[in-house]
């Protein structure tokens, strides 16, 4: 069977974020209150979960001096060389000046660092967490974030609610151990009618390995078996919390027999149409591009 490896220096977008998550000050209150308050601390505003930008398409840190008044959440991010980051989503529904540029942050991650994409990942998904979980899910009454962010923690019940981060399986599957073709697909929606490929995927269930969660999700979406899978790489993906676990497998049959409902297309590529499509120059074949684990699990297949 081909090899597939990871150049060690290569980091995937949001998989970057170089900020000292500093454990040890989050169930310290006054400490962190000090520290949201240092003049060396920065914060990075979201509205309605879009990032500030300045006119460069850099973030847009401000000083506290600079926070608006009016805020649905604050998170601690971490630590930058000593000095606090942390995250805020506005409350008003239309964003104060002169912080007004606002960007989704798929596209924003287009123009930054692999290190700020990463910063984005961590910010984005817990501002998302805590905007969708302000109850208690054991009582139901209200819950407060605690811990910086961390957790969030109810008083009536004394219920403490983590974060959480679900793990999705995804795969290019070869046809055989020597692997001339690979196995993409495109889902039902707005992208049925399109000539836009990818790999497969689907979330790990409870109870299931990762191995058995690859071989699961190829047999429902295209009725092929899988034997050997191996791991290539990982990706967070902040929406709203997932982790990409990028695998490779071989099939053991070719025969393809697609779930429609699920499942627009699947189709076997050889390696000619696939080298072509991730130099752009295939205008019937149009895979994801370099932000998205897809591209490295196929490009990986592709140059081996």
């Amino acid at each position: 069977a081909r090899m597939y490896t990871v150049d060690s220096n290569f980091v995937h977008t949001f998989a970057g974020n170089p900020l000292d998550r500093a454990q040890h000050l989050r169930k310290d209150q006054a400490a962190l209150g000090a520290l949201q308050r240092s003049d060396t601390s920065r914060f990075l505003v979201f509205h309605q979960l879009k990032v500030a930008t300045n006119a460069a398409g850099s973030l847009a840190w401000i000083p506290p001096s600079a926070l608006p008044s009016e805020l649905k959440s604050l998170v601690f991010l971490g630590l930058e060389n000593g000095a606090g980051r942390f995250a805020a989503s506005l409350a008003a529904a239309e964003p104060p000046s002169p912080i007004e540029t606002f960007s989704d942050c798929r596209q924003a991650v287009a123009g930054l660092s692999v290190e700020d994409a990463g910063i984005v990942s961590q910010a984005r998904a817990m501002l998302d967490w805590h905007q969708r979980n302000p109850y208690c899910a054991v009582c139901g009454n209200p819950s407060r974030a605690s811990r910086g962010g961390q957790v969030r923690q109810c008083d009536s019940c004394n219920k403490h609610i983590f974060p959480r981060t679900d793990p999705v399986a995804i795969m290019l599957i070869q046809n055989d151990a020597k692997g001339d073709f690979c196995l993409l697909g495109k889902s039902q929606g707005r992208m049925a009618q399109s000539n836009f490929y990818s790999a497969l995927a689907g979330f790990v269930d409870q109870g299931e390995s990762l191995e058995e969660a690859v071989r699961r999700e190829v047999k429902e979406e295209a009725g092929i078996s899988v034997g050997q899978v191996s791991y290539h790489s990982s990706q967070p993906w902040p929406f709203p919390s997932s982790l990409m676990i990028g695998c490779h497998g071989i099939a053991l049959n070719q025969e393809i027999v697609i779930d429609t409902e699920e499942m627009a297309d699947v189709a076997w590529f050889d390696r000619t149409q696939v080298l072509s499509a991730i130099a752009g120059d295939n205008p019937n074949l149009r895979i994801p591009g370099p932000g998205a684990i897809a591209h490295h699990l196929i490009k990986a297949w592709a140059n081996a």
